[in-house]
C-alpha cells in the first residue's frame, strides 16, 4: 500500500470555503464482513486477525454480526447491495452453515442486487473440497486465495501454514468447486528474494489461470514481528527489476493492471475493490470493520467497529466504537487517494457526485499537479500519469495548502 498521512491530518486547497452540495444519487452499496480469526498470525500482518482457538464461536459471532447490522440499518434503507467481501483473518475457517445463516439473514435486512459478487478469502492451509463445494452452493462465487508465494523457503520466512504443493492445489479445488472467478494474493520483494525468485512465482500463479492476481510488495508495517525483528529485504535496485519484469509479465499473460496492485483478465476486475476506490458506500460489520456511508443531504460518515473479538461479542458493549462525519478539508485527499489508485482513474464527473463538492475546490492543486507532469491533462478525467502512479505521495502533495 502507498504510504501515504492520515486524512484527518491533511487539508486540501480551496475545500474549507467550498460549499457541500446534496448528492443527486448515492453510490453503490457494498458490505464488508470481517471474520477475525487465523490459524496463526503471520509476521508481517498488520490487520485486526487473531490466533483461533480449537473451537470457534461459530454461532455467537454471526449472531453478533447481524445485531451488528441492524445497528446499520436505519442508513441504507431503499438501497441494495452490490458486492459482499468476507475478509480476515481466514473467513474460510467458518463453516458453510454459518456463513449460510449469515447470508441468509443479510438478505432478509437488504436486498441483493440480481448480478451481485460474493468474495469469501481463503488460505490454502484451510481449503477442503467439500467444504468450498458448500461455499459455492450458497451463493458464494469469488475467492481470493492467500498465496503470497510458492517457494517454502519463502512461506516459512512469511510464517505461512501451506507449502507449495498445497498452494497450487488450492487453485485446482477451487476451480472443481465451481468457482470460475478467483483471485491469488502473491507478494514480492520477499526475504532474500531474486529477481528469479520473484518471476517464478509469478510464472505459477499464472499457469494456474486465475481470473485476478494481486501481486504487491511486502512492506514492514508497525506492531507486526517484522517491523520489531527486521528481516533482511531486497536491495531498491533489484526491487525495482523485479515491479518492472513482473508487470511486463502479467501484461504478456493478459491481466490488466488497473491498480496499484491488482491486475485482472478481461471483464474480472473485483467489482468489490472497484468500488471502494471510486469513493462507493460500505457497511462494514464484524470486529475491526470499518465503513463509510453516504447520506442524501450530503453528509459522508465513517464508521469503525469494536476491535477485539472478546469485546464485540460482549453484550455490554457497543459493536461501535466510533463514528466520523468527514469535513469539507478532509473529502478531496479522501477521494483522491483511493480514485488516483486506479490507473485509469476515474471521470472527472464522479467527484462532485460522489463529494457533493464542485470541481472547482481542486482547481489550484489540478493545475500544479498537470504542470508537475503527475496527473494527466484530461478535463473529463482524474488520473494520475505513470509518473504520478510511482510517486502518488507527491501527486497528492500538489492538493495542499
Amino acid at each position: 500500500m502507498t504510504d501515504t498521512p492520515s486524512a484527518s491530518s491533511l487539508i486540501i486547497g480551496g475545500a474549507a470555503s467550498s460549499p457541500r452540495a446534496p448528492l443527486p444519487t448515492l453510490p453503490p452499496l457494498a458490505l464488508y464482513i470481517h471474520i477475525p480469526w487465523c490459524v496463526r498470525k503471520c509476521p508481517y500482518c498488520d490487520f485486526n486477525s487473531h490466533t483461533a482457538s480449537p473451537v470457534l464461536p461459530e454461532q455467537e459471532y454471526v449472531d453478533a454480526l447481524l445485531a451488528d447490522l441492524d445497528q446499520d440499518l436505519h442508513a441504507v434503507y431503499g438501497r441494495e447491495i452490490s458486492s459482499i467481501f468476507f475478509g480476515g483473518g481466514t473467513p474460510s475457517l467458518f463453516s458453510a452453515e454459518a456463513l449460510g445463516r449469515l447470508l441468509d439473514g443479510v438478505e432478509q435486512r437488504i436486498p441483493f442486487a440480481h448480478d451481485i459478487e460474493i468474495t469469501l478469502e481463503a488460505n490454502p492451509g484451510t481449503f477442503e473440497q467439500e467444504k468450498f463445494v458448500a461455499y459455492r452452493k450458497l451463493g458464494i462465487n469469488r475467492l481470493s486465495i492467500g498465496i503470497q508465494s510458492f517457494q517454502q523457503e519463502k512461506l516459512k520466512a512469511l510464517g505461512r501454514i501451506h507449502n507449495g504443493d498445497e498452494a497450487v492445489r488450492a487453485a485446482g479445488m477451487a476451480r472443481q468447486a465451481g468457482f470460475d472467478n478467483f483471485n491469488l494474493d502473491l507478494m514480492h520483494g520477499l526475504p532474500d528474494q531474486s529477481l528469479d525468485d520473484a518471476l517464478s512465482d509469478l510464472h505459477q500463479a499464472i499457469e494456474l489461470k486465475p481470473t485476478h492476481i494481486s501481486w504487491y510488495q511486502l512492506t514492514l508495517e508497525p506492531n507486526t514481528v517484522f517491523w520489531n525483528q527486521p528481516p533482511e529485504l531486497p536491495e531498491d535496485d533489484t526491487l525495482w527489476d523485479i515491479q518492472e519484469a513482473g508487470q511486463a509479465l502479467l501484461a504478456e499473460h493478459g491481466y490488466a493492471q488497473y491498480e496499484v496492485s491488482a491486475y485482472a483478465q478481461p471483464g474480472r476486475p473485483a467489482r468489490h475493490n472497484l468500488n471502494y476506490w471510486s469513493f462507493g458506500d460500505f457497511i462494514g460489520i464484524g470486529a475491526g470493520a470499518h465503513g463509510k456511508l453516504s447520506h442524501p443531504d450530503g453528509r459522508i460518515v465513517r464508521t469503525w467497529k469494536t476491535r477485539l473479538p472478546k469485546d464485540y461479542l460482549n453484550p455490554a458493549k457497543s459493536f461501535q466504537a466510533g463514528e466520523k462525519a468527514l469535513t469539507n478539508d478532509e473529502m478531496p485527499f479522501e477521494f483522491l487517494m483511493n480514485a488516483l489508485r486506479l490507473t485509469a482513474g476515474v471521470e472527472s464527473r464522479l467527484y462532485p457526485e460522489r463529494t457533493g463538492l464542485s470541481l472547482e475546490s481542486l482547481a489550484e492543486g489540478r493545475a500544479a499537479a498537470e504542470q508537475s507532469g503527475l496527473l494527466q491533462v484530461e478535463p473529463s478525467r482524474l488520473a494520475a500519469t505513470e509518473r504520478g502512479q510511482l510517486f502518488l505521495n507527491d501527486l497528492l502533495q500538489q492538493f495542499l495548502n
